[in-house]
């Protein structure tokens, strides 16, 4: 009897630990979906992208993801560098981009798989010129890389081969009108349907450094920032940190703020916004609802109900005030 209860008892710890995996493993996802900024929609589009060098490769089995203008409510486009991230195994890096429709610039962010997927025809250099990507490619298990727009050192990286690339000089940094009119081809969208991995903590993690980093405000480097990339994700100083050698257009400081720029409706507000003032938004509720129960009570003291009899203090004040208006 009491070893049947104590089998039952490990049974029941062995299943609590394997939820408890299994909720954790589910969590850990939903943060790195929030953390790559799904949903984002403004009113106002990003600067162009900036001209600059891409840092030497750090060593094998590193895949170059190229910078971009990620947002922040609080202040506005701030510069995310080009960095040289591990690659998981045979997958290949499709980068974010910002498509302007119905009145907003929407951010669809970066992802992991076995081809590259529609990046919006942004020409991010080093590969990725607007469609597909030529700086490399997986054979087996080991990643070639292209040095005709890869900055690798053969000491460090045997695995090169070279094979030109036509540069492609557009730097407009979204898709849409008024930006790159490109639309995704049916094989792009077929990439699209294949499983897919989010950005990698590194990303996230070095996507969340720059945004606490005032040189890469736009509104601080004018849409040339001090750090356009950088050897390895978080690395913002030292010899592996390059500068960028201009603003690809000239900057226009947006007309309004950034509270004012991000998009308002339900309908627009990011995933992740919404999970980050939730607080804020039952906060706001519960304040309205307070606001309503007063207009009510405002209401009811202007509006009194009919054949209500008044109290002993009312009929005082009444006889008060007769007196008061006969003296």
């Amino acid at each position: 009897m009491k070893r049947s209860v104590r089998r039952s008892v490990s049974r029941l710890v062995l299943a609590v630990l394997l939820l408890t995996v299994s909720v954790l493993s589910l969590s850990t996802a939903s943060s790195a979906g929030i953390a790559i900024g799904i949903g984002i929609s403004v009113r106002i589009g990003p600067p162009a992208l900036p001209v600059y060098a891409q840092p030497i490769c750090p060593g094998p089995g590193y895949l170059w993801t190229p910078g971009y203008w990620a947002w922040s409510d609080v202040n506005g486009y701030y510069w995310v560098p080009g960095t040289w991230v591990v690659a998981p195994v045979g997958m290949l890096w499709t980068p974010g981009y910002w498509g302007f429709t119905g009145g907003f610039y929407a951010w669809h962010p970066g992802y992991w798989g076995p081809h590259v997927g529609f990046y919006g025809g942004i020409n991010y250099g080093f590969g990725y010129g607007g469609v597909g990507f030529a700086g490399g490619e997986w054979r087996g298990g080991a990643f070639f890389y292209n040095r005709a727009v890869m900055n690798v050192n053969v000491i460090n990286v045997r695995n090169v081969y070279t094979r030109t690339v036509i540069v492609n000089n557009t730097h407009v940094a979204f898709n849409g009108p008024g930006g790159i009119e490109a639309r995704a081809t049916p094989q792009e969208e077929a990439y699209a349907r294949e499983p897919h991995t989010v950005a990698l903590a590194a990303q996230t993690e070095h996507e969340h450094a720059a945004s606490q980093n005032r040189q890469l405000f736009a509104s601080e480097n004018h849409g040339r920032p001090a750090i356009a990339a950088t050897a390895r994700p978080g690395e913002f100083s030292g010899r592996n940190v390059t500068r960028a050698n201009a603003a690809g257009e000239p900057y226009r400081a947006p007309k309004m703020s950034p509270q004012e720029a991000r998009a308002q409706s339900a309908d627009n507000r990011g995933g992740n916004e919404a999970a980050r003032n939730g607080g804020n938004d039952r906060a706001m509720a519960r304040s309205e609802n307070h606001g309503a129960g007063n207009r009510e009570q405002m209401a009811s003291r202007d509006n009194p109900k009919p054949n209500v009899k008044p109290s002993k203090q009312e009929k005082a004040e009444q006889k008060r005030n007769a007196r008061e208006e006969r003296r």
